[in-house]
């Protein structure tokens, strides 16, 4: 045999990609693989053990449909595509989260799911509990809150709140992260499955949970209702109304559902009461709320009953998984809360390090600044001493130039007296002296007119002497020669004498005159002299009184 032989032939594989809420995964898969075989391969990659929730999800012609499990992959309606596209998501929802979610991955899964629903709007949210769920969703993110670290800005490229509450409230980003900040403070200390957890609980009441939607007709003319399958039965919603509904069925009420071309048909476990028929649009919807409705009534059936085996030994492992990591997150809250304590006592062993060099340095500084004080006193000190000595030697200067002063006032006081008194003395010697003159003048015009008279008078008897001797000697007009000096001697003695004497006081009262004259230009100079003397001692003395008063 040849060593081809021997060699197994390789089955031939196609391509699938399989697309969780947060992930992306390749497989090759075997031609002759059913949905299950696939199913299984991606479940084992996941490591989920829960797995009635889940399905593989695919879109043909706009329409969504889940991979049938019984059947091979490619015989069913899938598109064709290489590689083949799946969406691994949550087919079916338990009633209560809490109890019914046992593995860690498959409540991630479901919170990733139920999240994306809720930001998609697929699931209406108020934004009172958008803003709590987006806490719940950052502490499962983030752990818990550090100003420190989470500062201001931090979830600006998270998507945390659906678009339809943002447009409802004019707030600005840092107004939203405010708020959800506020929340998520106050979380400190869950972990993350916890805080997963949470955002289930408070998401499973919310009115469209867990619901798939169908337009339905009661008729085969009108689409005018929608039917909703979810954990607890089938529900009938008005066409504009997907919070109550109009018509409920518990799967407990039910007794059977059954399905031909596009009618369904419900019947109550009451025979009494009303069977409930409604038509869908195409077959392939008709179908797939069969499946829905197969699905979620063998869950809740499955709920009602005596757990099995593999599910008792998943809900124990569940609860000392759950034990074990409440221990470990105690150990680990212990653990950090001593390391804080540690942080924050080596943080105070540091502050007060560091107050106490602080302290040490201003000592040290203060020591520094008291000997340059005491420096700079000595100097002061010095200083003040030289200054004093200067001021001691500037006071004693000072009080001999008062002194001085004081006999500079004194002789000035005095010399001011004296030329006060002789200023006084010149004034009368200035009105003597205007006094005399006016006298001597009064004098001199007297005089003046005597000796005008006197001449007036030695001329009229001249005049008449010369009329006399013409009348008594007409002769001696002949005889020139003749000299009547004898005559005049002889007969005139008397009258000559009296001329003589007359003339010879004339010429000597005019001499008086004009020696009096020069005598009194003579003093009027002098008493001028003396006069601006007394003006330039006075100047001087007020220069002095001046100079005096600057000093003072």
């Amino acid at each position: 045999m040849s060593i081809r032989g021997l060699k197994k032939k390789q089955p031939k594989t196609f391509k699938v990609k399989i697309i969780t809420v947060d992930a992306e995964m390749e497989f090759s898969c075997e031609m002759k693989w059913k949905g299950k075989d696939l199913f299984d391969l991606v479940c084992r990659a996941l490591g989920l053990r829960e797995t009635w929730f889940f399905g593989l999800q695919y879109t043909v012609k706009g329409m969504f449909t889940w991979l049938k499990m019984d059947k091979k992959v490619l015989d069913q309606e899938i598109p064709k595509e290489d590689p083949i596209s799946f969406h691994f998501l949550a087919k079916f929802y338990p009633e209560k989260v809490e109890e019914e979610l046992l593995q860690e991955i498959t409540q991630h899964l479901f919170f990733l799911q139920v999240k994306k629903q809720i930001l998609d709007e697929e699931i209406y949210c108020s934004p009172e509990a958008t803003v709590l769920l987006a806490s719940y969703a950052v502490q499962a993110k983030y752990g818990d809150y550090d100003p420190n670290f989470h500062e201001p800005g931090f979830l600006a490229h998270d998507e945390l709140l659906p678009k339809r509450v943002l447009r409802q409230y004019q707030l600005t980003a840092e107004m939203w992260e405010e708020k959800i900040t506020a929340w998520y403070a106050e979380h400190r200390g869950i972990a993350r499955d916890e805080a997963e957890m949470n955002y289930l609980k408070i998401a499973q009441d919310l009115e469209m949970y867990g619901v798939n939607y169908f337009p339905i007709a009661q008729n085969k003319n009108h689409t005018d209702l929608l039917l909703g399958v979810d954990a607890k039965g089938i529900h009938i919603y008005s066409i504009n109304n997907r919070f109550s509904p109009n018509k409920s069925f518990e799967w407990s009420s039910i007794r059977n559902i059954s399905c031909s071309e596009k009618e369904l048909t419900i019947k109550p476990l009451d025979k009494k009461a009303e069977v409930f028929k409604f038509f869908s649009s195409q077959l392939k919807v008709n179908k797939l709320i069969f499946q829905l409705c197969i699905g979620n009534h063998d869950l809740f059936m499955r709920r009602r009953k005596v757990d099995s085996i593999e599910i008792q030994q998943m809900k124990a492992q569940a609860r000392e998984e759950k034990a074990r990591k409440k221990m470990e997150n105690q150990r680990l809250a212990r653990e950090k809360q001593l390391r804080e304590e540690a942080e924050r006592a080596k943080e105070e062993l540091e502050r007060r390090l560091f107050q106490l060099e602080d302290e040490a340095r201003q000592a040290n500084e203060a020591l520094l600044r008291s000997q340059e004080a005491a420096e700079l006193l000595a100097e002061k000190a010095q200083i003040a001493e030289e200054e004093a000595k200067l001021l001691a030697q500037n006071a004693a200067e000072a009080e001999q130039e008062r002194q001085r002063l004081e006999i500079t006032a004194l002789k000035s006081k005095e010399e001011k007296r004296l030329m006060e008194q002789k200023m006084r003395e010149a004034e009368l010697i200035a009105v003597k002296l205007v006094k005399e003159s006016d006298r001597r003048a009064k004098e001199a015009e007297h005089l003046k007119q005597d000796l005008h008279e006197a001449r007036e008078a030695e001329r009229k008897a001249k005049q008449k002497l010369l009329d006399i001797t013409r009348l008594n000697y007409p002769h001696m007009a002949k005889y020139p020669q003749y000299s009547p000096g004898d005559s005049r001697d002889a007969n005139f003695d008397k009258g000559s004498t009296k001329l003589d004497l007359k003339d010879i006081d004339l010429k000597r009262l005019s001499f008086e005159i004009e020696r009096e004259r020069l005598d009194y230009l003579e003093k009027s100079r002098k008493f001028e002299d003396r006069l601006k003397e007394l003006k330039s001692e006075i100047h001087a003395l007020k220069l002095e009184e001046k100079q005096a008063g600057l000093y003072c």
